[in-house]
């Protein structure tokens, strides 16, 4: 079973990430946020003080995809909390053939690996188009990522208001 759950700033996507995962005994959170700043620092340790102790954690900013060939098998649930931090990271690395490679392993690592998986992403195409060329790229990748990433999930979820709405699939 594989699970996209994307929604705007606090909507609670986590959340409901946490409370599928719950339902597994092996679960490896993969957190793809760097602290650069205190304010993200906060985040990660708001995340980490919220997750069962018994979860695993690995901390990937880039190379997702092997993070999920690696660590998939039937009897355990990756959470990878979250798309759009991981698409930042890469496309702040200033390296376009990393972007590349990166995106289309990602997708190919979706689309095989077994096990239960949960993506949470942001959903950030919904309001007003941003000022800046990195912002734009930002958005329109992160888009068209949601769109390639929702096509190889089983389910799709959309967070509003910490109440989740089905968009693909069966709760």
């Amino acid at each position: 079973m594989r699970t996209l759950i994307l929604g705007g700033a606090r909507s609670g996507k986590s959340a409901q990430a946490e409370r599928l995962a719950a339902e597994y005994d092996a679960v490896l959170y993969i957190a793809t946020a760097a602290a650069g700043d205190d304010e993200m620092a906060a985040r990660i340790d708001h995340h980490r003080r919220r997750r069962p102790e018994h979860w695993q954690l690995s901390e990937t900013p880039l190379h997702l995809a092997a993070t999920l060939r690696k660590e998939a098998h039937v009897a355990r649930c990756l959470l990878v909390d979250c798309l759009t931090l991981w698409l930042s990271n890469l496309l702040c690395s200033g390296d376009e053939t990393l972007f590349e490679q990166e995106r289309a392993a990602l997708l190919d690592a979706v689309s095989s690996c077994p096990g239960k998986l949960v993506l949470v992403s942001n959903e950030v195409g919904q309001g007003v188009v941003p000022l800046g060329a990195l912002s734009r790229r930002f958005v329109d990748e992160a888009g068209r990522l949601h769109q390639d990433i929702a096509a190889r999930c089983d389910r799709v979820i959309f967070m509003t208001a910490g109440l989740p709405q089905l968009i693909k699939g069966t709760l």
